[in-house]
């Protein structure tokens, strides 16, 4: 029997808004506990985290405020939640270490992207802390002098 042919993992839904709000120290991977209507609404792009974010509750990561829109063709005896309180896997080594360092030094956990890999859906979350008003302006005036050189290479071209 022939392996398959490893595929790029593709993205399913991503956090614009932690870019803006936060900097990122350091990111991780971990797997998240789906039941089988989010799967299949997830296939179909049907996953938002712009509002979500990561709790620490007895030891164990969970992920707030991630949608999950139901399809129509959901089964009739499943009830499902959107926003449902999910829970992320991870080893227990690299938990205490996330732990630690929320705990002590003020960071934050921050979900940025879900996206399929091997089959499963994974979730990509970071260690961040927020950034403040005038470091929020200066990221905006970065953007806008960007798009300002862009559009005059545009001119200069034609």
């Amino acid at each position: 029997m022939a392996k398959k042919p490893k595929t790029p993992s593709a993205q399913i839904a991503a956090n614009k808004k932690a870019s803006f709000n936060y900097t990122f120290e350091e990111r991780y991977e971990a797997g998240i506990v789906l039941q089988g209507w989010e799967v299949k609404a997830l296939r179909a792009g049907k996953g938002q985290l712009t509002d979500g974010y990561v709790v620490i509750r007895a030891g164990e990561l969970f992920v707030i405020g991630c949608q999950i829109t139901p399809l129509g063709t959901a089964s009739t005896h499943v009830r499902p939640d959107a926003v449902r309180t999910r829970k992320l896997l991870m080893h227990a080594a690299e938990i205490r270490r996330l732990i630690g360092k929320v705990e002590q030094r003020g960071y934050t956990l921050v979900p940025l992207k879900l996206y399929w890999k091997n089959g499963r859906v994974k979730c990509e979350i970071a260690l961040a802390k927020g950034k403040a008003t005038h470091d929020k302006r200066s990221t905006i005036k970065e953007r806008e002098g960007r798009r300002e050189v862009e559009r005059a290479m545009k001119q200069a071209v034609r």
